[in-house]
């Protein structure tokens, strides 16, 4: 039997789901890939338009004028088009990848959950951008993370930056991944927590540490240089 892969119907009935992939062939699912992406970098361009983290580019404007602001905008789009570009093939293709190799479950199926995870990001990207734009402002930190809480707490921002990381979202992705992968595999459910947990932290490590590299200040000597030398 074949049935038709339909992002939005099956978001709210993953057992539905989980059902036709044990038993029928999917159509349409690359359309739905290809939907997802361009929705995602559109969310992505709109966000840098906005202005949204790209204080450091003020400078450039405040000290060298029109021109290399321009130069320093048009930079900094093309830099955000790549990393989301590269944020969703890593929640995509690579973390599919990954869990194939630890489950053993087929690629394809796995590649189905990423894509609802990919969605769920990109949906908790969207609500935060809305939030912004209703206040007129935007924050370093998640308003659905821990990461206002670990700036109160915590000085260091490698800190504040890990649990910034660790959302409502992430719990919700979690419990997906959970319920999809037992649905394929006979390993310990708590094996399974256990992994997508650590996965989870290890991405965060990960990420924590990129923030915390003065990429901002790179980012303006790059565009002084190119400009004036």
């Amino acid at each position: 039997m074949i049935f038709d892969f339909r992002f939005w119907r099956y978001l709210a009935n993953q057992q539905e789901l989980i059902g036709n992939l044990s038993s029928s062939t999917m159509r349409d699912f690359k359309k739905r890939v290809w939907l997802v992406g361009i929705l995602g970098l559109l969310l992505f361009i709109t966000q840098e338009l906005w202005g949204m983290n790209t204080q450091h580019i003020t400078a450039v404007y405040a000290f060298d004028g029109n021109d290399p602001y321009t130069i320093a905008r048009l930079a900094s789009l093309v830099g955000i088009i790549i990393w989301a570009v590269l944020y969703m093939a890593f929640h995509f293709f690579g973390i599919a990848y990954l869990l194939n190799k630890i489950t053993e479950i087929d690629l394809s199926k796995l590649a189905v959950l990423q894509l609802y995870v990919v969605g769920i990001l990109l949906l908790e990207k969207a609500l935060l951008f809305i939030i912004f734009i209703l206040i007129g402002e935007s924050t370093p930190v998640s308003l659905f993370s821990f990461g206002p809480l670990a700036a109160i707490i915590f000085d260091h921002p490698y800190l504040i930056f890990f649990f910034n990381q660790i959302t409502i979202f992430t719990a919700l992705i979690i419990a997906l991944q959970v319920r999809f992968i037992r649905a394929f595999t006979e390993m310990n459910p708590r094996l399974i927590l256990l992994i997508l947990i650590g996965i989870h932290l290890v991405m965060a490590m990960i990420t924590a540490a990129v923030g915390t590299l003065p990429l901002e200040e790179w980012f303006v000597r790059f565009v002084e240089r190119g400009t004036f030398q």
